[in-house]
């Protein structure tokens, strides 16, 4: 079987924040009634490029008063723009108002302008968020924890509210770094990547399983949740004109936000507007044909049964990607038939903390910048 969860992030919020935060709820309800495996908000900042989703955790409480089965999950929980106990803490809140339903990916964190909470922090980002996932974990198995107080005290503390999961299931997001797979599968975390190359997506998991053996884990039990666009519809043509300027749109704003990465790293980039355009088109083509979910049922189910083949074990269908919010909703029942497609049988749905054991370049362009975020 291959689970099915849809993933927002936004390119821009023309449409307003308010209808945006309607049109969540509405997916939300959708999903929640057909039997969807989770919905994933991200944590991003200080720009229009996904810039509705300051907290997830904010967001994931307001989906819980929504509905009734779905996972509500962090994709991501920045981690070293915070403390550990407050993670703990509000996460251990959504799972009460949830009935136990939580999730958090967490990330290091790549834009250099994000890291105003705590700029000391980002040199050391990737070494901060691997060395605080067991305290998080203790934390939320309701153990004390020591940290720094005033006057050089060190205070012990244990955090509140007690969560209903008895584990806080964890998803690690990365790119195609072996070694981070490896850790990751080491740690006893989940995964949530994007598809980078089939290739390395394949060799990557393989590692992953390995090395969750190699740590006493079971190999198979290991989640990994992969993100693709997702438009699914009945006509090959009329999908494609659907999807095509906002494929663009989005891939354009990420091109974009490398560019501005660039000035604050205070470089230059050396992209022109020109070579711009020719990576976006390049992008927008290899996307639809070979790294989404986008076409009719026939095409969409052959990219899950080849994910499935290599070792995924969900999909997260992002879906806000500047389609009209009217068009997507539309656009559920075709996903659900495909979801459909591929569910298990009838029966109880799995609890994603037991997976965790310890809770758990685009061709003819480099796009390696696009998958960078661990």
């Amino acid at each position: 079987m291959t689970d099915f969860s849809v993933y927002f992030f936004s390119s821009n919020d023309r449409n307003g924040f308010s209808d945006r935060y309607r049109f969540i709820l509405d997916v939300a309800r959708y999903l929640d009634d057909k039997g969807f495996a989770a919905i994933w908000t991200p944590e991003r900042h200080f720009q229009e490029f996904g810039g509705s989703f300051p907290n997830p955790s904010v967001l994931s409480a307001a989906l819980a008063t929504v509905t009734k089965n779905l996972h509500l999950r962090a994709g991501s929980v920045v981690l070293p723009h915070h403390h550990p106990v407050r993670v703990a803490e509000e996460w251990a809140l959504v799972d009460q108002l949830s009935g136990g339903r939580t999730g958090i990916c967490l990330a290091t964190g790549w834009h250099k302008g994000d890291f105003v909470f705590h700029p000391d922090r980002y040199d050391s980002r990737r070494e901060y968020t691997f060395g605080h996932i067991e305290t998080l974990r203790a934390l939320w198995r309701g153990e004390q924890a020591q940290f720094p107080g005033p006057d050089g005290q060190t205070l012990t503390v244990s955090t509140y509210p007690r969560p209903i999961q008895p584990e806080l299931p964890l998803w690690l997001v990365h790119t195609s770094n072996p070694q981070t797979w490896v850790q990751a599968g080491r740690s006893g975390l989940n995964v949530l990547t994007l598809l980078d190359s089939w290739e390395r997506l394949e060799d990557n998991i393989k590692a992953y399983r390995s090395a969750r053996a190699q740590a006493g884990l079971d190999p198979r039990s290991g989640i990994v949740t992969v993100g693709l666009h997702t438009f699914v519809g009945e006509d090959e043509a009329q999908v494609k004109e659907i999807v095509h300027e906002p494929v663009r749109n989005y891939l354009s704003a990420f091109v974009a936000q490398k560019r501005n990465d660039a000035a604050v790293e205070g470089g230059s980039s050396s992209m022109s507007d020109a070579e711009h355009r020719a990576l976006v088109d390049v992008a927008a083509e290899d996307f639809y044909q070979r790294r989404s979910l986008l076409g009719t049922p026939d095409k969409c189910g052959r990219v899950v049964e080849r994910l499935a083949g290599i070792g995924v074990s969900e999909i997260a269908c992002l879906v806000d990607f500047g389609v009209p919010f009217g068009t997507v909703l539309g656009m559920l029942p075709k996903l659900n038939e495909l979801r459909q497609q591929f569910a298990a049988p009838s029966g109880p749905r799995q609890s994603t903390a037991g997976a965790t054991s310890a809770p758990a370049g685009t061709a003819g362009g480099d796009m390696s910048w696009y998958y960078a975020r661990t």
